[in-house]
């Protein structure tokens, strides 16, 4: 689908009523998803993107083209070139703030908010995440972390070396080795290491609009909404769980599920309980 200057891959799968999905990263595509969420389309229609300068969608993009403007853009014409006159919206993560920011600004186009393991809504949030991983992480990871992101293969985009970054980023929140390797295994598997240096530089531009601005507050703002909204959070998300519950506590209404013994890829540790959440939720209407 083309989109400005730029080719938007998706993927459409299933039938039923229509999810588009909103992976996260910001600097990843929505490979790290598959096949575990798939397991939806049973039931759902589901709508799966990169977004632009990422995976297939990043031949011909400059970071400098990606804002959340044009985030949005590339979701509205999402939206019309499937003709969806209301659509259900899932974010994982950071693709849980795009939902959000979507929601805000079309809030009659979606039928149904859902937020996966959800990054922060605020600024002050973020801070929050921020002063999180300082006391959770151990000073042995994140001294291997700086080492590993300080080395110049890293900063060339060499897979192998940012994976070993990603594992011990990851591992935090993912414990068990075989789906740890299944994550890590699938964050590049359309980039090159061109594109891996676009997307990091797509991710900065983007924190610098959102979370390293002062001002970034999308909580009294999803105080407005009047959409059923699911909110899913594991106890073990590196995620704080007060990020979730004040989303939760914004949005009139929402629904906040704690998912117990599950991390940040909730649909990978615990993929029926997501289904049937998400089930119950799409089958609210205002």
């Amino acid at each position: 689908m083309l989109t400005g200057q730029a080719s938007l891959y998706y993927r459409d799968i299933g039938q039923g009523s229509p999810i588009i999905v909103v992976h996260g990263g910001p600097d990843f595509d929505h490979s790290y998803l598959l096949p575990e969420l798939d397991h939806l389309a049973d039931s759902f229609r589901l709508i799966y993107y990169d977004q632009r300068g990422r995976g297939r969608s990043a031949v011909g993009v400059e970071a400098e083209n990606v804002t959340i403007r044009s985030e949005m853009e590339d979701l509205e014409r999402l939206r019309r070139q499937f003709q969806l006159e209301a659509f259900a919206v899932l974010g994982h993560s950071w693709g849980g703030v795009l939902a959000m920011e979507y929601a805000i600004r079309y809030p009659d186009r979606v039928s149904h908010l859902i937020l996966m393991t959800t990054a922060p809504a605020s600024h002050d949030d973020s801070v929050l995440l921020r002063e999180h991983f300082r006391r959770i992480r151990p000073a042995a990871d994140v001294e291997r972390m700086q080492t590993l992101s300080s080395n110049d293969l890293f900063k060339q985009g060499d897979f192998d070396v940012e994976a070993g970054y990603y594992w011990i980023h990851f591992g935090l929140t993912l414990p068990q080795p075989e789906l740890l390797e299944r994550v890590v295994g699938r964050l590049r598997t359309h980039f090159t290491k061109e594109s891996v240096l676009t997307a990091r530089a797509i991710e900065h531009r983007l924190y610098e609009e959102t979370w390293l601005s002062a001002e970034y507050d999308l909580l009294p703002k999803l105080r407005k909404l009047r959409i059923p909204t699911l909110v899913i959070h594991g106890d073990e998300d590196f995620i704080p769980i007060e990020v979730a519950a004040h989303i939760a506590r914004a949005v009139p209404g929402a629904r906040l599920s704690v998912l117990i013994g599950c991390g940040h890829f909730a649909y990978l540790q615990q993929p029926d309980q997501i289904k049937e959440q998400i089930t119950a939720t799409l089958a609210r209407v205002n």
